[in-house]
């Protein structure tokens, strides 16, 4: 059946909570498949899936930038259907994202945890490698399916999903043309151009502060205030697509930790002259950033990990459903055949039953490569490991899906983190302890930072397959094969580039070694506790007590410590977004121009996040060929069109500052130009 591409759109109700007996139809109606798996969505889905897994993890590694590759995916799969006039495309589209994006969440979750075991000293097969990502993301995929209806259906416009909404709005826009995807490419175009500027080129600084102005750098020399931003397209445009009620929330938190926390911390500190918990240097010669990390962070990490465990407790209801659905299944209580028939097509997933099966399956698995790949044969050591990242991982999935959810950020590297800690702290407890207990502990940790970023990046799948209609079954099934490839091809990788370049400080050995910065810092972190250090339990108490009081007062928790966990800068600009977001939507009394200027920002929005993505991926690219050219790791952009002092430079703070205002304007204006058909 064919779909008339003028008619096609996103529901006028897509992104705005449902009213009593309304009900969301997605634009492929839900009687009216489109082909989903094809040929040509299998294939473009693997090739990407291979592809963008390779590239993400050599320049993560090589230059601490993971790309999240869902939208250049996405535009490149719209792109390419377009240019061969493939009629009806959309749900393949959909396919071939959902197959592809397997690559950077794969990414994520090995290059933050697996270098670590060179920088330390330690070696790892590529079978370590690659069935740590493997497994982890499995486990991701099985853990969500459980909670899919719960996030994309049952709380339907409770959370903004602004990646999801940026992915769909690519996909749907793309496909149908017309008006509506002028105005898309517009904003890419612009949103791309204006990042690339300043964080390629360096024309005007990309994180601007108060410390430019003299008043500013006095008061953060008595204080430690500063005020932060980054002034890019792609951060703002989250902003307004998460809208005033999180922005608000997660700027808080941001401003109690930097605003509140932070003074307080340098006052007390500045009275001790010795470093404290293990830090490099005493608080009173620490700037903002590092009082920041080395101890106010910890107090979102256990905000966050709290946040999960309330979530679990009151969505118990849902899990206790899955579980009882599984059992029935299982012993037969329900015929599942006449059972599916019931079930919607854009709203049947994987059987219950199967998915215990493939879980089960998955444990077995993780258990065995444990006990032969990683404790040499300890069956204590091997169950101990299965047991944490069964826990944390089931625990934490929930996590990782709803912070994606509301801000599109996952906040895998602070879960962990936790999971370094908690992990370490178990295995010494039993006797595992030292490298044996480094490598354990870091396996698991890739298992778990792999699991989690699968949930957060398989939830946003899903919900552009549930506005768009496509089979979640479908979704669920093939992304195991996109995982598999992606983590075939990161371990490929992340081996290769070991034996070639190594990880971590450059040695006599390894003089060009990749600096690997997220797997350093776990190994920093890591090796301490091996050796009986003490880790930052009370700064996490404060975060449980944090998250329980949030919660008592109606404010979400998770939400809250998210802003307490990543640094001002990143936050600030998505509450100016959510402020024109708001500002769009009391533009008018009427009541449908306010819908037709809120949409046409949406489209504004989702075309500066994907022209941020897409740009970054070029970027990137640029970077590498211009360091294989010259030989010189520490050459980028702005080396290479000599702009790199000027970057850095007050002026092009100030201009910033500038540039930044006049997005917000141009942003608001352009939104207001909407009209009503």
């Amino acid at each position: 059946m064919e779909v008339s591409k003028k008619g096609m759109g996103l529901p006028e109700n897509a992104y705005r909570k449902l009213k009593e007996g309304e009900v969301y139809k997605p634009v492929v109606p839900d009687d009216a498949p489109l082909p989903e798996v094809t040929g040509y969505s299998l294939f473009w889905g693997m090739f990407y899936a291979v592809i963008f897994s390779a590239a993400a993890a050599y320049l993560g590694l090589k230059i601490g930038q993971v790309f999240e590759a869902a939208i250049p995916i996405a535009i490149l799969a719209v792109g390419y259907s377009a240019l061969t006039k493939r009629k009806n495309a959309l749900s393949e589209n959909v396919i071939v994202q959902s197959i592809g994006a397997s690559s950077g969440v794969i990414v994520a979750g090995a290059i933050f945890t697996i270098p670590g075991l060179y920088i330390l000293g330690l070696d790892a097969s590529f079978w370590q490698v690659f069935l740590s990502s493997l497994f982890g993301g499995f486990l991701g995929i099985l853990f969500l399916i459980p909670f899919r209806k719960y996030f994309v259906k049952d709380m339907h416009g409770e959370f903004p999903f602004p990646e999801a909404t940026a992915t769909t709005e690519v996909l749907v826009t793309g496909e149908s043309g017309g008006e509506k995807a002028k105005i898309l490419l517009k904003a890419l175009i612009i949103g791309g151009i204006y990042d690339f500027l300043v964080s390629g080129l360096g024309l005007w600084k990309e994180v601007v502060s108060t410390s430019v102005f003299d008043w500013g750098k006095k008061l953060i020399e008595n204080t430690r205030l500063e005020f932060r931003m980054n002034i890019g397209a792609a951060v703002m445009g989250l902003g307004y697509i998460v809208g005033l009620k999180y922005a608000l929330i997660i700027a808080s938190g941001s401003f109690l930790a930097w605003w509140v926390i932070m003074p307080i911390v340098y006052y007390i500190g500045q009275f001790n002259p010795q470093p404290i918990l293990g830090a490099a240097k005493p608080i009173a010669q620490m700037i903002p950033s590092e009082i920041f990390s080395t101890y106010i962070r910890h107090i979102g990490i256990g905000g966050i990990a709290t946040a999960g465990l309330i979530g679990i407790i009151k969505s118990w209801r849902i899990i206790a459903g899955a579980f009882s659905l599984a059992i029935n299944e299982i012993f037969g209580k329900v015929d599942g055949h006449d059972n599916e028939n019931k079930v919607q097509r854009t709203q049947t997933d994987i059987k219950m039953k199967w998915v215990v099966v493939l879980i089960v399956s998955t444990l077995l698995g993780i258990f065995t490569f444990f006990l032969f790949l990683v404790v040499n044969g300890n069956v204590l050591y091997a169950f101990t490991g299965l047991l944490i990242v069964t826990v944390i991982a089931f625990l934490f999935t929930t996590v990782a899906a709803q912070a994606i959810a509301i801000v599109g950020t996952n906040p895998v590297s602070g879960m962990t983190l936790m999971t370094l800690i908690i992990s370490s702290v178990i295995l010494v407890s039993i006797g595992l302890h030292g490298n044996d207990g480094m490598l354990a502990a870091l396996i698991i940790g890739g298992v778990v930072c792999t699991a989690l970023s699968m949930a957060g990046g398989f939830i946003t799948d899903l919900k552009i397959g549930y506005w768009l209609g496509t089979t979640p079954r479908t979704q669920e099934r093939f992304k195991f094969l996109g995982t598999t490839l992606a983590a075939a091809s990161v371990g490929a990788v992340i081996f290769l580039l070991h034996q070639t370049y190594g990880f971590g400080p450059a040695t006599p050995q390894h003089p060009n070694a990749l600096e690997a910065p997220q797997a350093s810092a776990m190994a920093a972190v890591l090796k301490p506790l091996m050796t009986g250090q003490p880790a930052p339990w009370l700064m996490y108490l404060a975060g449980v007590f944090m998250a329980l009081i949030l919660e008592f007062l109606g404010i979400s928790p998770l939400a809250f410590a998210l802003g307490m966990y990543l640094p001002l800068h990143l936050n600030t600009p998505i509450l100016f977004g959510g402020i024109i977001a708001h500002l769009v939507s009391k533009s008018s009394k009427d009541e449908k121009v306010v819908q037709a200027r809120k949409e046409r920002g949406t489209l504004i929005a989702s075309g500066f996040i994907a022209g941020g993505a897409l740009m970054g991926v070029v970027a990137a690219a640029l970077v590498y060929l211009g360091q294989s050219i010259t030989g010189n790791s520490s050459w980028n952009l702005m080396v290479g069109i000599g702009s790199q002092h000027w970057a850095e430079s007050a002026g092009a703070e100030i201009l910033g500052f500038f540039m930044f205002v006049c997005l917000l304007g141009y942003m608001y204006w352009d939104s207001n130009r909407a009209k009503v058909e």
